[in-house]
C-alpha cells in the first residue's frame, strides 16, 4: 500500500487475493471511504469466474481522497500488473455526459436552445430516407437528442452498414440511421439512440465552428482540469500512455482464447462514445459537475430533469446525458455506463448527491455476468 500526496490509497490485488491492508483510521476524517474488501471480492469474482483479465474500481469522496482497487492483470497470459486509476481506457458511452455538458455550456452562452428544432442548427441534415421517410429534423429538438426521446433509430443496431476498421464521418453514421424506421414519433417514447448524440456533436461543431474533439476539450476537459482525458482523432486506433489490453470472445469459438481488440477506430463511436479517460479523471469530472464547476445551477437542473427509461431497468430514468439510478441502500445515483462491442471494454461511472464518485471498468466483454457484477460493484462502492 502506498499513499500519494493527493491522499490516494492504491491497493493492488492479484486475481484471487482477498486482503487489503489500509490500516486503522486515527480520526473520523481518516475513516475508509468505502468497503475496500467487499469491492475487492467483487472484482476478484470478475477476473476469476468471468474470464475477464483485469478489473478496477476507484472511489473518491467529497474531500478529494480516493482509493483504487485492482484485480487481475493488464494483459492476458502475462503477470503484468493491472494498471491503476491513472491508466487510460476507452470510456465508451460515458462520453455522452461530456457531449451533453458541452451542449449545455453553449446553452448557457445563449448559442444553443434546448427546445429548438435540430433543423435550426443542421438545416436539411435530418431527413429520413426509405423506411425512415417519416424522420424530420424540423420535429426533433436538441433536448430530445440528449434525452433519447427523439425516436431516431440507433445506427449501432445496423453493424453491417459500417466498416468499423476505417475512419468514418459523423454524417455517414447519421445517414445509416435515417434509412430505418423511427422508434416512435418525437417526444412520444424513450429509446436509447447513439444517433442522437452523434447529431448533438454535429450541432456543437456547427455552432462553435470547431471539430467535436476541440470543442469538448475547450468546453469540458480543460475547465474540469482533466489531465489524462482526450478525444482521439479519426484513424488513431491505439490508446496513449499507460493502459490495459482489451478483449472480447471469439464468436466462432466462445470457449476459446479471448481476442485482443485494443486497437479500435474511434470515429465509429463519435460523440456518442469515442473518448479516452482514466478512473481518476472521471471521478474528478463528476466532482466538478456536481459541485457547480462546469454548469450554472439551472443548467445542471436541466441535465437532471429525467424521463422514465424503461429499457434500462425498473425505476431508472434518463436526463440529459445522465442516468438516475436507484441505489440499493436508498436514494439514487447519477451515472452513465458504456461498452464497446468492438473495443472489448465496459465501464460504469457516476456520483451521489453527497459528492462521492466512483468508476468501475473491466477489460473484456465475456458475457452478462461480468457486466452485472461490474454494475453491482459501483452500487456497493457508493453505498458502503
Amino acid at each position: 500500500m502506498t499513499t500519494k500526496p493527493a491522499r490516494r490509497v492504491v491497493a493492488a490485488l492479484a486475481a484471487g487475493a482477498s486482503v487489503v491492508a489500509l490500516g486503522v483510521p486515527a480520526t473520523a476524517a481518516d475513516r475508509p471511504i468505502t468497503d475496500v474488501a467487499a469491492i475487492a471480492a467483487n472484482l476478484d469474482l470478475i477476473t476469476g469466474n468471468d474470464r475477464v483479465p483485469g478489473a478496477l474500481a476507484e472511489v473518491r469522496d467529497r474531500r478529494g481522497r480516493s482509493v483504487t482497487i485492482m484485480s487481475g492483470t493488464a494483459e492476458s497470459g502475462t503477470g503484468r500488473a493491472m494498471v491503476d486509476g491513472d491508466g487510460r481506457f476507452r470510456i465508451a458511452s460515458v462520453t455522452k455526459p461530456f457531449t451533453a455538458v458541452a451542449v449545455l455550456r453553449l446553452v448557457a452562452r445563449h448559442r444553443i436552445r434546448l427546445d429548438e428544432p435540430v433543423e435550426t442548427y443542421l438545416p436539411g441534415v435530418v431527413r429520413g430516407t426509405g423506411e425512415g421517410s417519416a424522420i424530420d429534423g424540423r420535429e426533433i429538438t436538441v433536448r430530445q437528442l440528449l434525452q433519447h426521446t427523439s425516436g431516431l433509430p440507433d445506427y449501432v443496431r445496423f453493424p453491417g452498414s459500417v466498416d468499423r476498421d476505417r475512419p468514418v464521418e459523423a454524417a455517414e453514421l447519421v445517414r445509416i440511421a435515417l434509412d430505418h424506421r423511427p422508434e416512435f414519433a418525437p417526444g412520444r417514447g424513450w429509446a436509447y439512440s447513439n444517433t442522437g448524440y452523434v447529431l448533438a456533436g454535429m450541432v456543437v461543431e456547427r455552432v462553435t465552428r470547431q471539430d467535436i474533439a476541440t470543442a469538448v476539450t475547450d468546453l469540458v476537459i480543460r475547465p474540469a482540469r482533466l489531465r489524462d482525458t482526450y478525444w482521439p482523432p479519426a484513424g488513431e486506433r491505439g490508446i496513449r500512455g499507460p493502459h490495459a489490453r482489451n478483449y472480447t470472445l471469439d464468436e466462432t469459438d466462445p470457449a476459446g482464447p479471448l481476442v485482443d481488440v485494443t486497437e479500435f477506430e474511434p470515429s465509429w463511436a463519435g460523440a456518442s462514445g469515442a473518448m479516452v479517460s482514466t478512473p481518476s479523471d472521471l471521478n474528478r469530472f463528476w466532482r466538478e459537475l456536481s459541485g457547480g464547476g462546469l454548469l450554472p445551477g439551472w443548467a445542471l437542473a436541466q441535465m437532471r430533469t429525467t424521463v422514465p427509461a424503461p429499457g434500462l431497468g425498473p425505476g431508472v430514468a434518463y436526463g440529459l446525458g445522465l442516468i438516475r439510478l436507484p441505489r440499493s441502500c436508498g436514494g439514487h445515483l447519477w451515472v452513465h455506463g458504456g461498452d464497446l462491442a468492438g473495443g472489448g471494454v465496459a465501464n460504469v461511472s457516476g456520483h451521489d448527491d453527497s459528492g462521492r464518485a466512483a468508476t468501475v471498468y473491466i477489460t473484456a466483454l465475456t458475457g452478462g455476468a461480468a457486466v452485472a457484477r461490474m454494475r453491482a460493484t459501483l452500487d456497493l462502492a457508493l453505498c458502503s
